[in-house]
């Protein structure tokens, strides 16, 4: 196993850079998760990575050494594609153990390994079929099974479950999530689902335009996000903004929208009124009470372990989610409280978090 430390990495297509000085480190059997957006770079980054781009300036180290300029094959890393990459024409078994016969494994350790990573993937019983006898889910099986055999210092998936259906997505999930908890092998994983990233990561790393936005693990990203770009993008369904003011009165700071929506904070916070803001609250944060910010219901979506109701104020539109049975029919009146300790706030001009004193404001 090994750690990656990626410094002041930048890759440039001719005069068009793609990736802006990432600088992220991974700790040894550590599952690290890029995720953002697609064309942000994270696929990019993966193949610097894995010696498949090049790297136009920065350093990428595994283990302490600088591996710039070696082959992908000297890296001591296996990949998982979206398109899984198998030989149509190889059984399982070969297909498996192929790596290792080129690398002139000897037979009997070839087999030793397939069986072992057989064993660990359920994938026994198919050892002597074709790639086009199995599911995609076997197939995804199959090509994890490739990188298994070759005992790697590193696994790197690049979007690995997005050719698969819904049901089947979220069990393969599990199944890598599980394989981690086996093998402890350092993992860098690839998605623009943040879902999958949030289930999986030890580590987020969220990007954008070739940047990091931020890094952390995945409730401290979802609970801290630094601006208002993380805080809309991790987070299903995605966080509410709403562009207003916060000024002093006599009972403390309020926040108010120009359509009306208040959120009186009952004491005075440590921030300099009267100031332009975009209030965030997560969905799942709203209450229904009696002295709530009244709105309008538009859409009610029930998926039984939970309600989504998505209500407007003015100009104003919201996404409420209530695990109590909330049915309120459209065009409705509901009125509506977020709740306070879960409110983030971030400047309105440059999008970053507004910390109160040393701590944020919904810590």
């Amino acid at each position: 196993m090994a750690d990656l430390s990626i410094q002041n990495l930048q890759k440039s297509y001719g005069s068009h850079a793609v990736i802006h000085g990432i600088d992220v480190d991974i700790a040894d059997g550590e599952f690290a998760v890029l995720v953002g957006p697609s064309g942000c770079g994270k696929s990019t980054l993966l193949r610097m990575i894995a010696g498949l781009e090049s790297i136009t300036s920065g350093e990428l180290h595994v283990s302490g050494r600088v591996v710039n300029d070696l082959t992908p094959k000297d890296r001591d890393m296996a990949m998982v594609f979206q398109n899984y990459a198998l030989y149509p024409h190889m059984t399982v078994g070969e297909n498996m153990g192929f790596s290792l016969r080129i690398s002139k494994v000897p037979k009997a350790d070839i087999e030793r390994r397939v069986r072992h990573a057989a064993d660990i993937l359920a994938l026994g019983p198919l050892l002597e079929r074709y790639p086009r006898q199995l599911s995609g889910g076997q197939r995804q099986r199959v090509a994890m099974g490739r990188a298994i055999v070759r005992d790697p210092q590193v696994f790197l998936f690049d979007e690995p479950l997005s050719n698969l259906d819904a049901k089947l997505r979220v069990a393969m999930r599990a199944e890598i999530k599980l394989l981690h908890q086996r093998l402890h092998t350092t993992t860098v994983y690839v998605t623009h689902d943040q879902v999958e990233a949030m289930t999986l990561a030890d580590k987020i790393v969220v990007m954008r335009d070739g940047v990091v936005e931020q890094v952390g693990a995945p409730l401290d990203v979802y609970d801290h996000p630094r601006n208002v770009f993380v805080a809309g993008f991790i987070g299903s369904p995605a966080m509410n903004f709403i562009e207003g003011v916060l000024t002093d009165g006599a009972e403390g700071t309020v926040f108010s929208s120009a359509s009306g929506f208040t959120v009186p904070f009952g004491r005075r916070l440590a921030v300099e009124c009267p100031r332009p803001v975009i209030l965030g609250i997560r969905p799942e944060h709203f209450a229904v009470t009696e002295n709530g910010t009244p709105t309008e219901v538009v859409v009610v979506e029930t998926t039984g372990s939970a309600t989504q109701v998505n209500v407007r104020r003015g100009t104003d539109e919201l996404v409420c989610e209530f695990r109590e049975r909330v049915l309120p029919r459209p065009e409705e009146m509901l009125r509506i409280s977020p709740l306070l300790e879960a409110i983030h706030l971030f400047d309105a001009q440059s999008g970053l978090r507004v910390v109160e004193r040393e701590h944020s404001l919904s810590a």
